[in-house]
């Protein structure tokens, strides 16, 4: 199978990933911070070198505004709920994701409203006119991903994020696509929330996710509360993180493949794995833009105005049926709307096909990619 889905999950994990994960079912079996036995204590300190892994790669300021979720969406409503209050108001891209999109859709029945900022692929400076414009006197949180996950199109969050602390809004950024791709540091880069799904460019497993915290004084409130293994004398939720944002038992298989996920990321070169997709993808686009019968939405992909994420359709197919044709070749990609309705309203799509190399793309899979669409005719007939 050519795998070209890797915006969804990144496959295959790299070995470092499978053997790490394998290693925690031996050895690190016990709660971290539960207990004082020695696998407890050394599972403990697995998880904590996860945290020190992440805050290095994101220039957090310490290991505990690092805190561990179950994937990007719910770091997402962590932030989105745990920040907003009735009267508020938000500001959001037109290229948002679901993960952003249906948390505020569910706290406008308690008054919280939302604005979305037109972005201009390409045009920084009209892009930051637009949420410029969107930003009013009740705007407490700006909510924009880094990168699209449908058209690649990246948002210049570090210009968002001085623009909000201007206007006295904090920001939250989602780097579904971005993170292991392109380098963000939350400090320097004045990103007040980061979130960041571990199963994409990351390399982890799935179940895995990250909120990545600027100020760790500067409290949410929490979406679950519970066991901690801190202040457990209270039935007060701990004020400190990340313990305050992690009740339950953690999923250190998975922290631990994050981990080693995170190393193949360091190893390799964060620069050199983002040169070579974005290789792939200008490839892919330049291939297409040459076929009468394919739909293109943006300009050619460049860095760093895109992520290594290309969209397109074939003149009067539906996205979903070029899949299936594809998938019947042995190549995985994502059709359809992708849990991001926005950006294909933006775009005027109904859907569209998506592509998405990884790290361990080869070249040759991306060429049997576009003979295989070159030979896919425009119309309504049968493929």
């Amino acid at each position: 199978m050519i795998y070209l889905d890797n915006s969804a999950t990144t496959y295959p994990k790299p070995q470092a990933v499978r053997e790490q994960m394998q290693r925690a079912l031996r050895e690190f079996g016990a709660n971290p911070g539960r207990s004082g036995y020695e696998m407890s204590v050394r599972t403990s300190q697995a998880v904590f070198r996860c945290r020190e892994r992440a805050a290095q790669m994101f220039g957090a300021p310490g290991p505990e505004c690092v805190v561990f979720q179950p994937s990007c969406t719910q770091a997402l409503n962590l932030v989105i709920k745990g920040s907003l209050a009735p009267g508020d108001h938000v500001v959001v891209s037109d290229l948002e994701h679901n993960a952003v999109m249906r948390p505020l859709k569910a706290l406008e029945a308690k008054g919280v409203t939302y604005t979305k900022a037109v972005t201009v692929p390409g045009d920084n400076d009209a892009t930051m006119d637009a949420f410029r414009k969107a930003i009013g006197p009740r705007t407490k949180l700006v909510v924009c991903t880094a990168g699209s996950n449908v058209f690649g199109i990246c948002l210049p969050v570090e210009r968002i994020a001085a623009l909000c602390h201007q206007y006295g809004a904090k920001i939250c950024v989602d780097a579904a696509q971005t993170a292991g791709v392109v380098p963000i540091n939350v400090t320097a880069g004045g990103i007040d929330y980061l979130c960041c799904a571990g199963h994409k460019g990351l390399y982890g497993p799935m179940g895995t996710g990250l909120l990545i915290l600027r100020d760790p004084a500067s409290p949410l409130a929490t979406l679950v509360e519970g066991g901690t293994g801190t202040q457990s004398q209270s039935l007060l939720q701990p004020d400190d993180p990340p313990e305050r944002y992690e009740s339950g038992t953690l999923n250190v298989p998975g922290i631990l493949g994050l981990y080693a996920g995170m190393g193949f990321v360091g190893q390799v070169g964060m620069e050199k794995i983002y040169e070579s997709e974005m290789k792939k993808i200008s490839y892919l686009y330049e291939s297409l833009s040459r076929m009468g019968q394919v739909e293109l939405y943006t300009p050619p992909p460049a860095i760093p105005y895109y992520v290594p994420v290309l969209s397109f359709n074939i003149k009067g197919r539906q996205s979903e049926a070029v899949g299936q044709v594809l998938a019947k070749s042995g190549i995985a990609v994502r059709c359809g709307l992708h849990c991001a309705p926005c950006a294909h309203e933006k775009m005027g799509t109904g859907g569209t096909v998506r592509v998405s190399p990884s790290a361990f793309t080869r070249p040759q899979e991306m060429e049997a990619l576009v003979r295989r669409v070159r030979a896919i005719p425009a119309g309504e007939g049968e493929i």
